[in-house]
C-alpha cells in the first residue's frame, strides 16, 4: 500500500482532485468531490456502453455489478447478495419505507435530527397507512452516549413498529451510537432502518455485525465515487418485505439474491457510477486512507477551536472521535445565515454551508483529504471580518 505523498503533486492531494483552483471547498457532505483517476474510471465505463449497447447491458452489466457488489462489500462488511446499487440514499430508504407493512396506529420513531427528504418520505408513508412519524427531540449540547440513546429510546411504545435513525446526521454531523439502539430494536422486535448518507468512507463500516434490518448509504459522498452511486442493505431474513419501486425484472433470477433480482434490474440506464465505486475504494487504499482520515479529523478538531475561539460559542458536542469525524456543526451567534454563505463564497473562495436548527446557528464544516491548514486559516478569516457584519439583533434584523 502507498502512502499519500507518493502520487501527491506540490499541492498534496489537492491535485489528485477535479476541484477548481482558488476555492476551498469545505462541503464535501453535500455532494462529494471526486479524484481524477475515478472520474476517468467512470467515463471510462460510459464509453464501454456506446461503443456496444447490447453487448454491454444484455450480456455484461450482471457480471460487471456483481463485481463492483463484492467490491463494495468488502469495504461495508457486508455479503455482495445482501446488497443493491441505488442512485442514493433518498432513493434507497423510498424503497424502504413505502414497503414495510405499517397498520393504522402504529409508529415509526425517529429524531429531530433527520434529513429533510426522508421526513417527508416518512410523513407520506404514515399518513397513507394511518401510521404516526414520531419525533424524538436530542437536545444540544451532548456530553455522553448514554443520554442520546435513553433520549431516543423512551419515544418507544407497544405500538412502536420501526426506529429510523440516520447514522451520521445530516444537519447536525453527529456520530449517532447505532450500535446500542440496533440492539435494543432487535430485542424488542422493532425493526431498524439506518440512513447511513454521510457514514461510508467517513467510518468504519461492518454492517453484518451491526445487524440492523436495513442501512443505505452513500458512495459518492464520502468514499469518492461518481454522483449518482448509492447501496440499499437489507439482512437476508427482511427482503422479502422490499416491494421495488421500478418493476423492471423479467423473470426470477434463482442465482442471486431476492434484493438483487427485484432491485437491480430497471431498464436503460447509466450503470458507470456503480461500477466505478471499485475505482473510489482502490484510491483510498493508495493512498493510505485511514491516515487522510485521521488528518482530516484534526483539522476539524483545529476549527472547533479556532472558531469556539473566535466566536466565544462552545461546541455541541465531546471533543472525540466517537461524536465527529471529518464533519461537524460549528455554532455561530445569531447571523443572516444567507448572507454570510454569499460573502464567503464572493469574498474569500469558501464554500460552506451555514445552517439553521433548532433555533441555533452553525457552519457545517467537512473537511476531505484535499483541504489544509491554510484552509481553515481562510475561513476563520473570512468568519472573523464579517460575523460583526451579519450579527443579527431582536427579531433577526442584522445590526
Amino acid at each position: 500500500m502507498t502512502t499519500t505523498s507518493t502520487h501527491a503533486g506540490p499541492n498534496g492531494l489537492r491535485d489528485l482532485f477535479l476541484l477548481r483552483p482558488g476555492v476551498v471547498f469545505f462541503n464535501h457532505g453535500s455532494f462529494g468531490a471526486c479524484p481524477r483517476t475515478v472520474f476517468e474510471a467512470y467515463q471510462g465505463w460510459q464509453l464501454e456502453l456506446e461503443r456496444q449497447p447490447v453487448e454491454f447491458v444484455q450480456r455484461r452489466s450482471r457480471a460487471l455489478l456483481h463485481e463492483a457488489r463484492e467490491a463494495l462489500g468488502a469495504f461495508v462488511g457486508a455479503d455482495a447478495a445482501d446488497l443493491v446499487y441505488v442512485t442514493n440514499v433518498t432513493m434507497g430508504l423510498n424503497i424502504v419505507a413505502r414497503s414495510l407493512p405499517l397498520d393504522p396506529g402504529d409508529e415509526v420513531l425517529t429524531t429531530d435530527h433527520e434529513y429533510g427528504s426522508l421526513n417527508r418520505t416518512w410523513e407520506f408513508v404514515c399518513e397513507k397507512r394511518g401510521a404516526r412519524y414520531v419525533h424524538r427531540g436530542v437536545a444540544l449540547p451532548i456530553t455522553s452516549a448514554e443520554e442520546v440513546v435513553e433520549a431516543i429510546w423512551s419515544g418507544v411504545t407497544d405500538r412502536t413498529r420501526v426506529l429510523f435513525i440516520s447514522h451520521i446526521t445530516s444537519p447536525t454531523a453527529l456520530i449517532f451510537p447505532i450500535e446500542e439502539l440496533v440492539r435494543r430494536a432487535r430485542g424488542a422486535g422493532i425493526i431498524t432502518v439506518i440512513d447511513g448518507a454521510h457514514a461510508p468512507g467517513q467510518v468504519p463500516l461492518d454492517l453484518e455485525a451491526l445487524g440492523a434490518d436495513f442501512y443505505s448509504g452513500n458512495c459518492h459522498k464520502w468514499m469518492m465515487a461518481p454522483k449518482g452511486s448509492g447501496f440499499l442493505y437489507a439482512r437476508r431474513e427482511m427482503q422479502h418485505l422490499l416491494e421495488p419501486l421500478v418493476g423492471g425484472r423479467l423473470s426470477r433470477d434463482p442465482q442471486v439474491s431476492l434484493l438483487v433480482d427485484e432491485h437491480q434490474y430497471q431498464g436503460t440506464r447509466d450503470l458507470a457510477a456503480f461500477l466505478s465505486v471499485p475505482a473510489a475504494i482502490q484510491f483510498m487504499q493508495e493512498h493510505d486512507w485511514p491516515a487522510v482520515q485521521r488528518t482530516c479529523h484534526e483539522l476539524v478538531r483545529h476549527a472547533r477551536g479556532e472558531i469556539s475561539a473566535l466566536t466565544g460559542v462552545p461546541p455541541v458536542v465531546p471533543d472525540a472521535p466517537a461524536w465527529y469525524a471529518q464533519m461537524a456543526i460549528l455554532p455561530l451567534p445569531p447571523s443572516d445565515l444567507s448572507a454570510l454563505k454569499t460573502r464567503l463564497y464572493d469574498e474569500y473562495g469558501v464554500e460552506v454551508p451555514p445552517s439553521g436548527w433548532g433555533g441555533r446557528h452553525f457552519i457545517r464544516l467537512s473537511v476531505q483529504g484535499y483541504n489544509t491548514r491554510s484552509d481553515i486559516d481562510r475561513l476563520v478569516e473570512g468568519l472573523a471580518a464579517l460575523l460583526p457584519e451579519v450579527a443579527l439583533r431582536g427579531e433577526g434584523t442584522p445590526i
